[in-house]
């Protein structure tokens, strides 16, 4: 009996709110209609679909965390704000980062490595100011990080322009030579070669392309590489549009010169090369000759000895 009366107020029940849906709710058609023209709508837009494409990360995280960037970058000093520009620009780029992105990775990371730190020490048993002293090693240290691989990759592409700087300039020459203009030898030089200072060229290009001065453009690069051989090169080329000298015998004069100092260099690393061996032999393999020679001797005078 109770049973029946529970079924039975289920199916009243259902009936009258299915019987109140039905009268108060938006009918079927303004429905449908609704849904067609939002497909109308939507139905030319790739946006959508390009915004969905995209991960989660680049979606939500990131313009939460390019908003906190932007926060510490106003309260960091115009200074620091300067020099980490300059080093992002020497370097040719962090990993796509700009000074506020690269700002806010040193905040995160002076953030994250103590706390790490301190819960693994916590987690140990230290004492407190063991915990503190190592959770502020852990700022400084979460700080020095991205700028030590900042530098480490200001140096490599220092080093990697110094070394393709005299086959750019061949290149550069036998193209102005051959009667081409010096944007078309820029050009020229973006189509056969790759490389840092290839990537310098062609932004020169670009500029030159979208109305800065030549002269400008070429100071400015020799400025941003910061290596000796290209800010000679850079400021010969300058002289000389200045002076009204011929481009290519700017060229060819600045070609020679670079292969002359990278030979120079090479002889200086092969001189350096005997005293940076010393050390080892010294260490390793004078030792064991020594052990070799004097090792038979050291036995029969200790057995004559013995007796």
């Amino acid at each position: 009996m109770l049973l029946l009366i529970a079924l039975t107020a289920f199916i009243t029940l259902f009936i009258v709110i299915y019987l109140l849906l039905s009268t108060y709710a938006p009918t079927q058609g303004p429905i449908d209609m609704r849904l067609k023209a939002l497909n109308s709508i939507t139905q030319g837009r790739s946006d959508i679909d390009e915004e969905l494409a995209k991960p989660f990360a680049q979606r939500v995280l990131l313009p939460i965390t390019s908003d906190l960037s932007t926060v510490l970058a106003r309260l960091t000093p115009s200074a620091i704000r300067k020099m980490v520009d300059e080093k992002l620009l020497a370097a040719g780029g962090f990993g796509g980062m700009g000074t506020e992105q690269f700002l806010g990775l040193c905040g995160f990371l002076a953030v994250a490595l103590p706390v790490i730190t301190a819960f693994i020490a916590t987690l140990a048993n230290a004492p407190v100011n063991k915990v503190l002293g190592s959770s502020i090693i852990a700022v400084a240290v979460a700080i020095a990080i991205p700028f030590i691989l900042l530098n480490q990759k200001i140096a490599k592409r220092k080093l990697s322009i110094q070394k393709d700087l005299p086959d750019v300039l061949d290149l550069l020459t036998v193209s102005v030579e051959a009667g081409l203009g010096f944007d078309g030898a820029l050009a020229k030089l973006s189509e056969k070669m790759k490389g840092a200072l290839v990537d310098e060229f062609s932004r020169v290009l670009q500029e030159i392309r979208m109305g800065v001065p030549r002269r400008e453009a070429l100071s400015v690069m020799g400025i941003r590489c910061n290596v000796p051989d290209v800010s000679l090169f850079t400021t010969s080329l300058v002289q000389a549009d200045q002076l009204g000298v011929s481009i290519g015998n700017v060229l060819r004069v600045q070609s020679a010169s670079m292969r002359e100092k990278r030979k120079q260099r090479a002889e200086e690393k092969a001189m350096k090369a005997p005293i940076k061996m010393l050390l080892p032999m010294v260490m390793f393999i004078f030792p064991t000759i020594f052990i070799v020679l004097l090792g038979p001797a050291v036995i029969q005078l200790i057995a004559a000895f013995g007796k």
